[in-house]
């Protein structure tokens, strides 16, 4: 297999330098390029196409966030941000580029990290971001039911919830998944009925910048970390409930739990917790949504809820960033529905209309 070429950006000649070396110590991996400036990175990206960058975000000339932007737009490419942490607005603004089509993000190093530890994640995080897929425009695309023949296209028909009307949403997502959140925030109106609890995979050290930006994003309905033990939101005043850094959000006893219990598929928070405690709490009255992402958690609590009779989306191939963990929850038939992120706010909004026919 062919090595991954890595074009390196960072107007610091040391943290470069660090980059290099450390990608260095992988065969897989060849550093082909770098780059002190954004405006820089962008044109060697364009003349020589490397399979990855990693992209610092605060650059003169050119910042990673517009570089990030510029590459996205004329030729597409993984980016890995290189972002500290402890800066709150790099930290925000590397928000912003993986709004923009960045793929991950990963800690600078701190000075008490132990040797070889940061190295490795590096190593690993630019192999991961190698098969990510580019996200592709999605043209006059609509959504579909699952199980419709194949290449028919058709418009969403859902059938009326059995029980009762519907009382929560939850949303899952990893790798793109912030970019995803924003774009679906953007499209829900400030009339949506329900509470959305929310589990995004990212490392602990951005979890509470993510809350901060994500609330920024929202200009319709608020955004707060969930409190273990609070009562499960009642629909009629929308909000939006995280998962607190490095821990589970789970529902249980018409309240909200928040847990420190064992990572599932590697993952602290996990979708499938989220999902499956949904699931079991509020039956036919759940909305689940699993966007893109690396991997498979979330597929079988999709399922779950869908096989309690909740309503359940999986975005599509096309719009997602990768499509790893939507791809099995439909190869599990946990999707009642298949849609292009563009559709996913019109399509939990159906959802999520009251039976007697209240408009949102």
């Amino acid at each position: 297999m062919a090595a991954i070429r890595v074009l390196v950006a960072d107007d610091s000649m040391t943290v470069r330098k660090r980059l290099v070396q450390a990608l260095s110590t992988d065969a897989g991996i060849q550093v082909i390029a770098e780059a002190a400036d954004g405006r820089t990175a962008t044109e060697l990206c364009r003349r020589i196409r490397p399979d990855v960058v990693t992209m610092d975000v605060m650059m003169p000339v050119m910042d990673g966030v517009t570089a990030t932007e510029y590459i996205m737009a004329n030729c597409p490419t993984p980016i890995l941000m290189v972002s500290a942490s402890s800066n709150r607005g790099q930290v925000l603004q590397t928000f912003d580029a993986l709004a923009a089509g960045a793929v991950d993000v990963l800690d600078k190093p701190a000075a008490d990290t132990p040797d070889g530890v940061w190295e490795r994640e590096l190593v690993g995080a630019v192999m991961v971001s190698r098969i990510k897929a580019i996200r592709r425009p999605s043209v006059n695309r609509r959504s579909r039911v699952v199980g419709a023949a194949a290449g028919v296209v058709a418009p969403v028909v859902l059938p009326l919830l059995e029980s009762d009307e519907a009382v929560i949403v939850a949303i899952g997502a990893s790798i793109g998944g912030p970019s995803a959140i924003a774009k679906i925030l953007s499209q829900i109106p400030a009339g949506f009925p329900l509470p959305i609890l929310l589990v995004i995979h990212i490392a602990p050290e951005f979890a509470q910048s993510l809350v901060e930006w994500i609330a920024s994003r929202s200009k319709k309905l608020p955004v707060r970390v969930a409190v273990d033990g609070e009562p499960i939101p009642r629909p009629g005043f929308a909000e939006i409930l995280m998962a607190p850094p490095d821990r589970h959000l789970v529902v249980g006893g018409g309240r909200l739990r928040v847990t420190d219990t064992p990572p599932r598929h590697l993952c602290r928070p996990s979708i499938d917790e989220l999902f499956e405690s949904v699931a079991r709490e509020c039956g036919s009255q759940a909305i689940a949504c699993l966007l893109t992402g690396m991997g498979k958690d979330g597929a079988a609590g999709l399922l779950a809820v869908r096989q309690n009779g909740g309503h359940t989306i999986a975005q599509d191939e096309a719009s997602s960033t990768v499509f790893g963990m939507p791809r099995e929850a439909i190869a599990l038939d946990a999707a009642q529905i298949v849609a292009p992120l563009a559709d996913v706010a019109g399509t939990l909004c159906l959802m999520a209309r009251r039976r007697n026919g209240d408009a949102l």
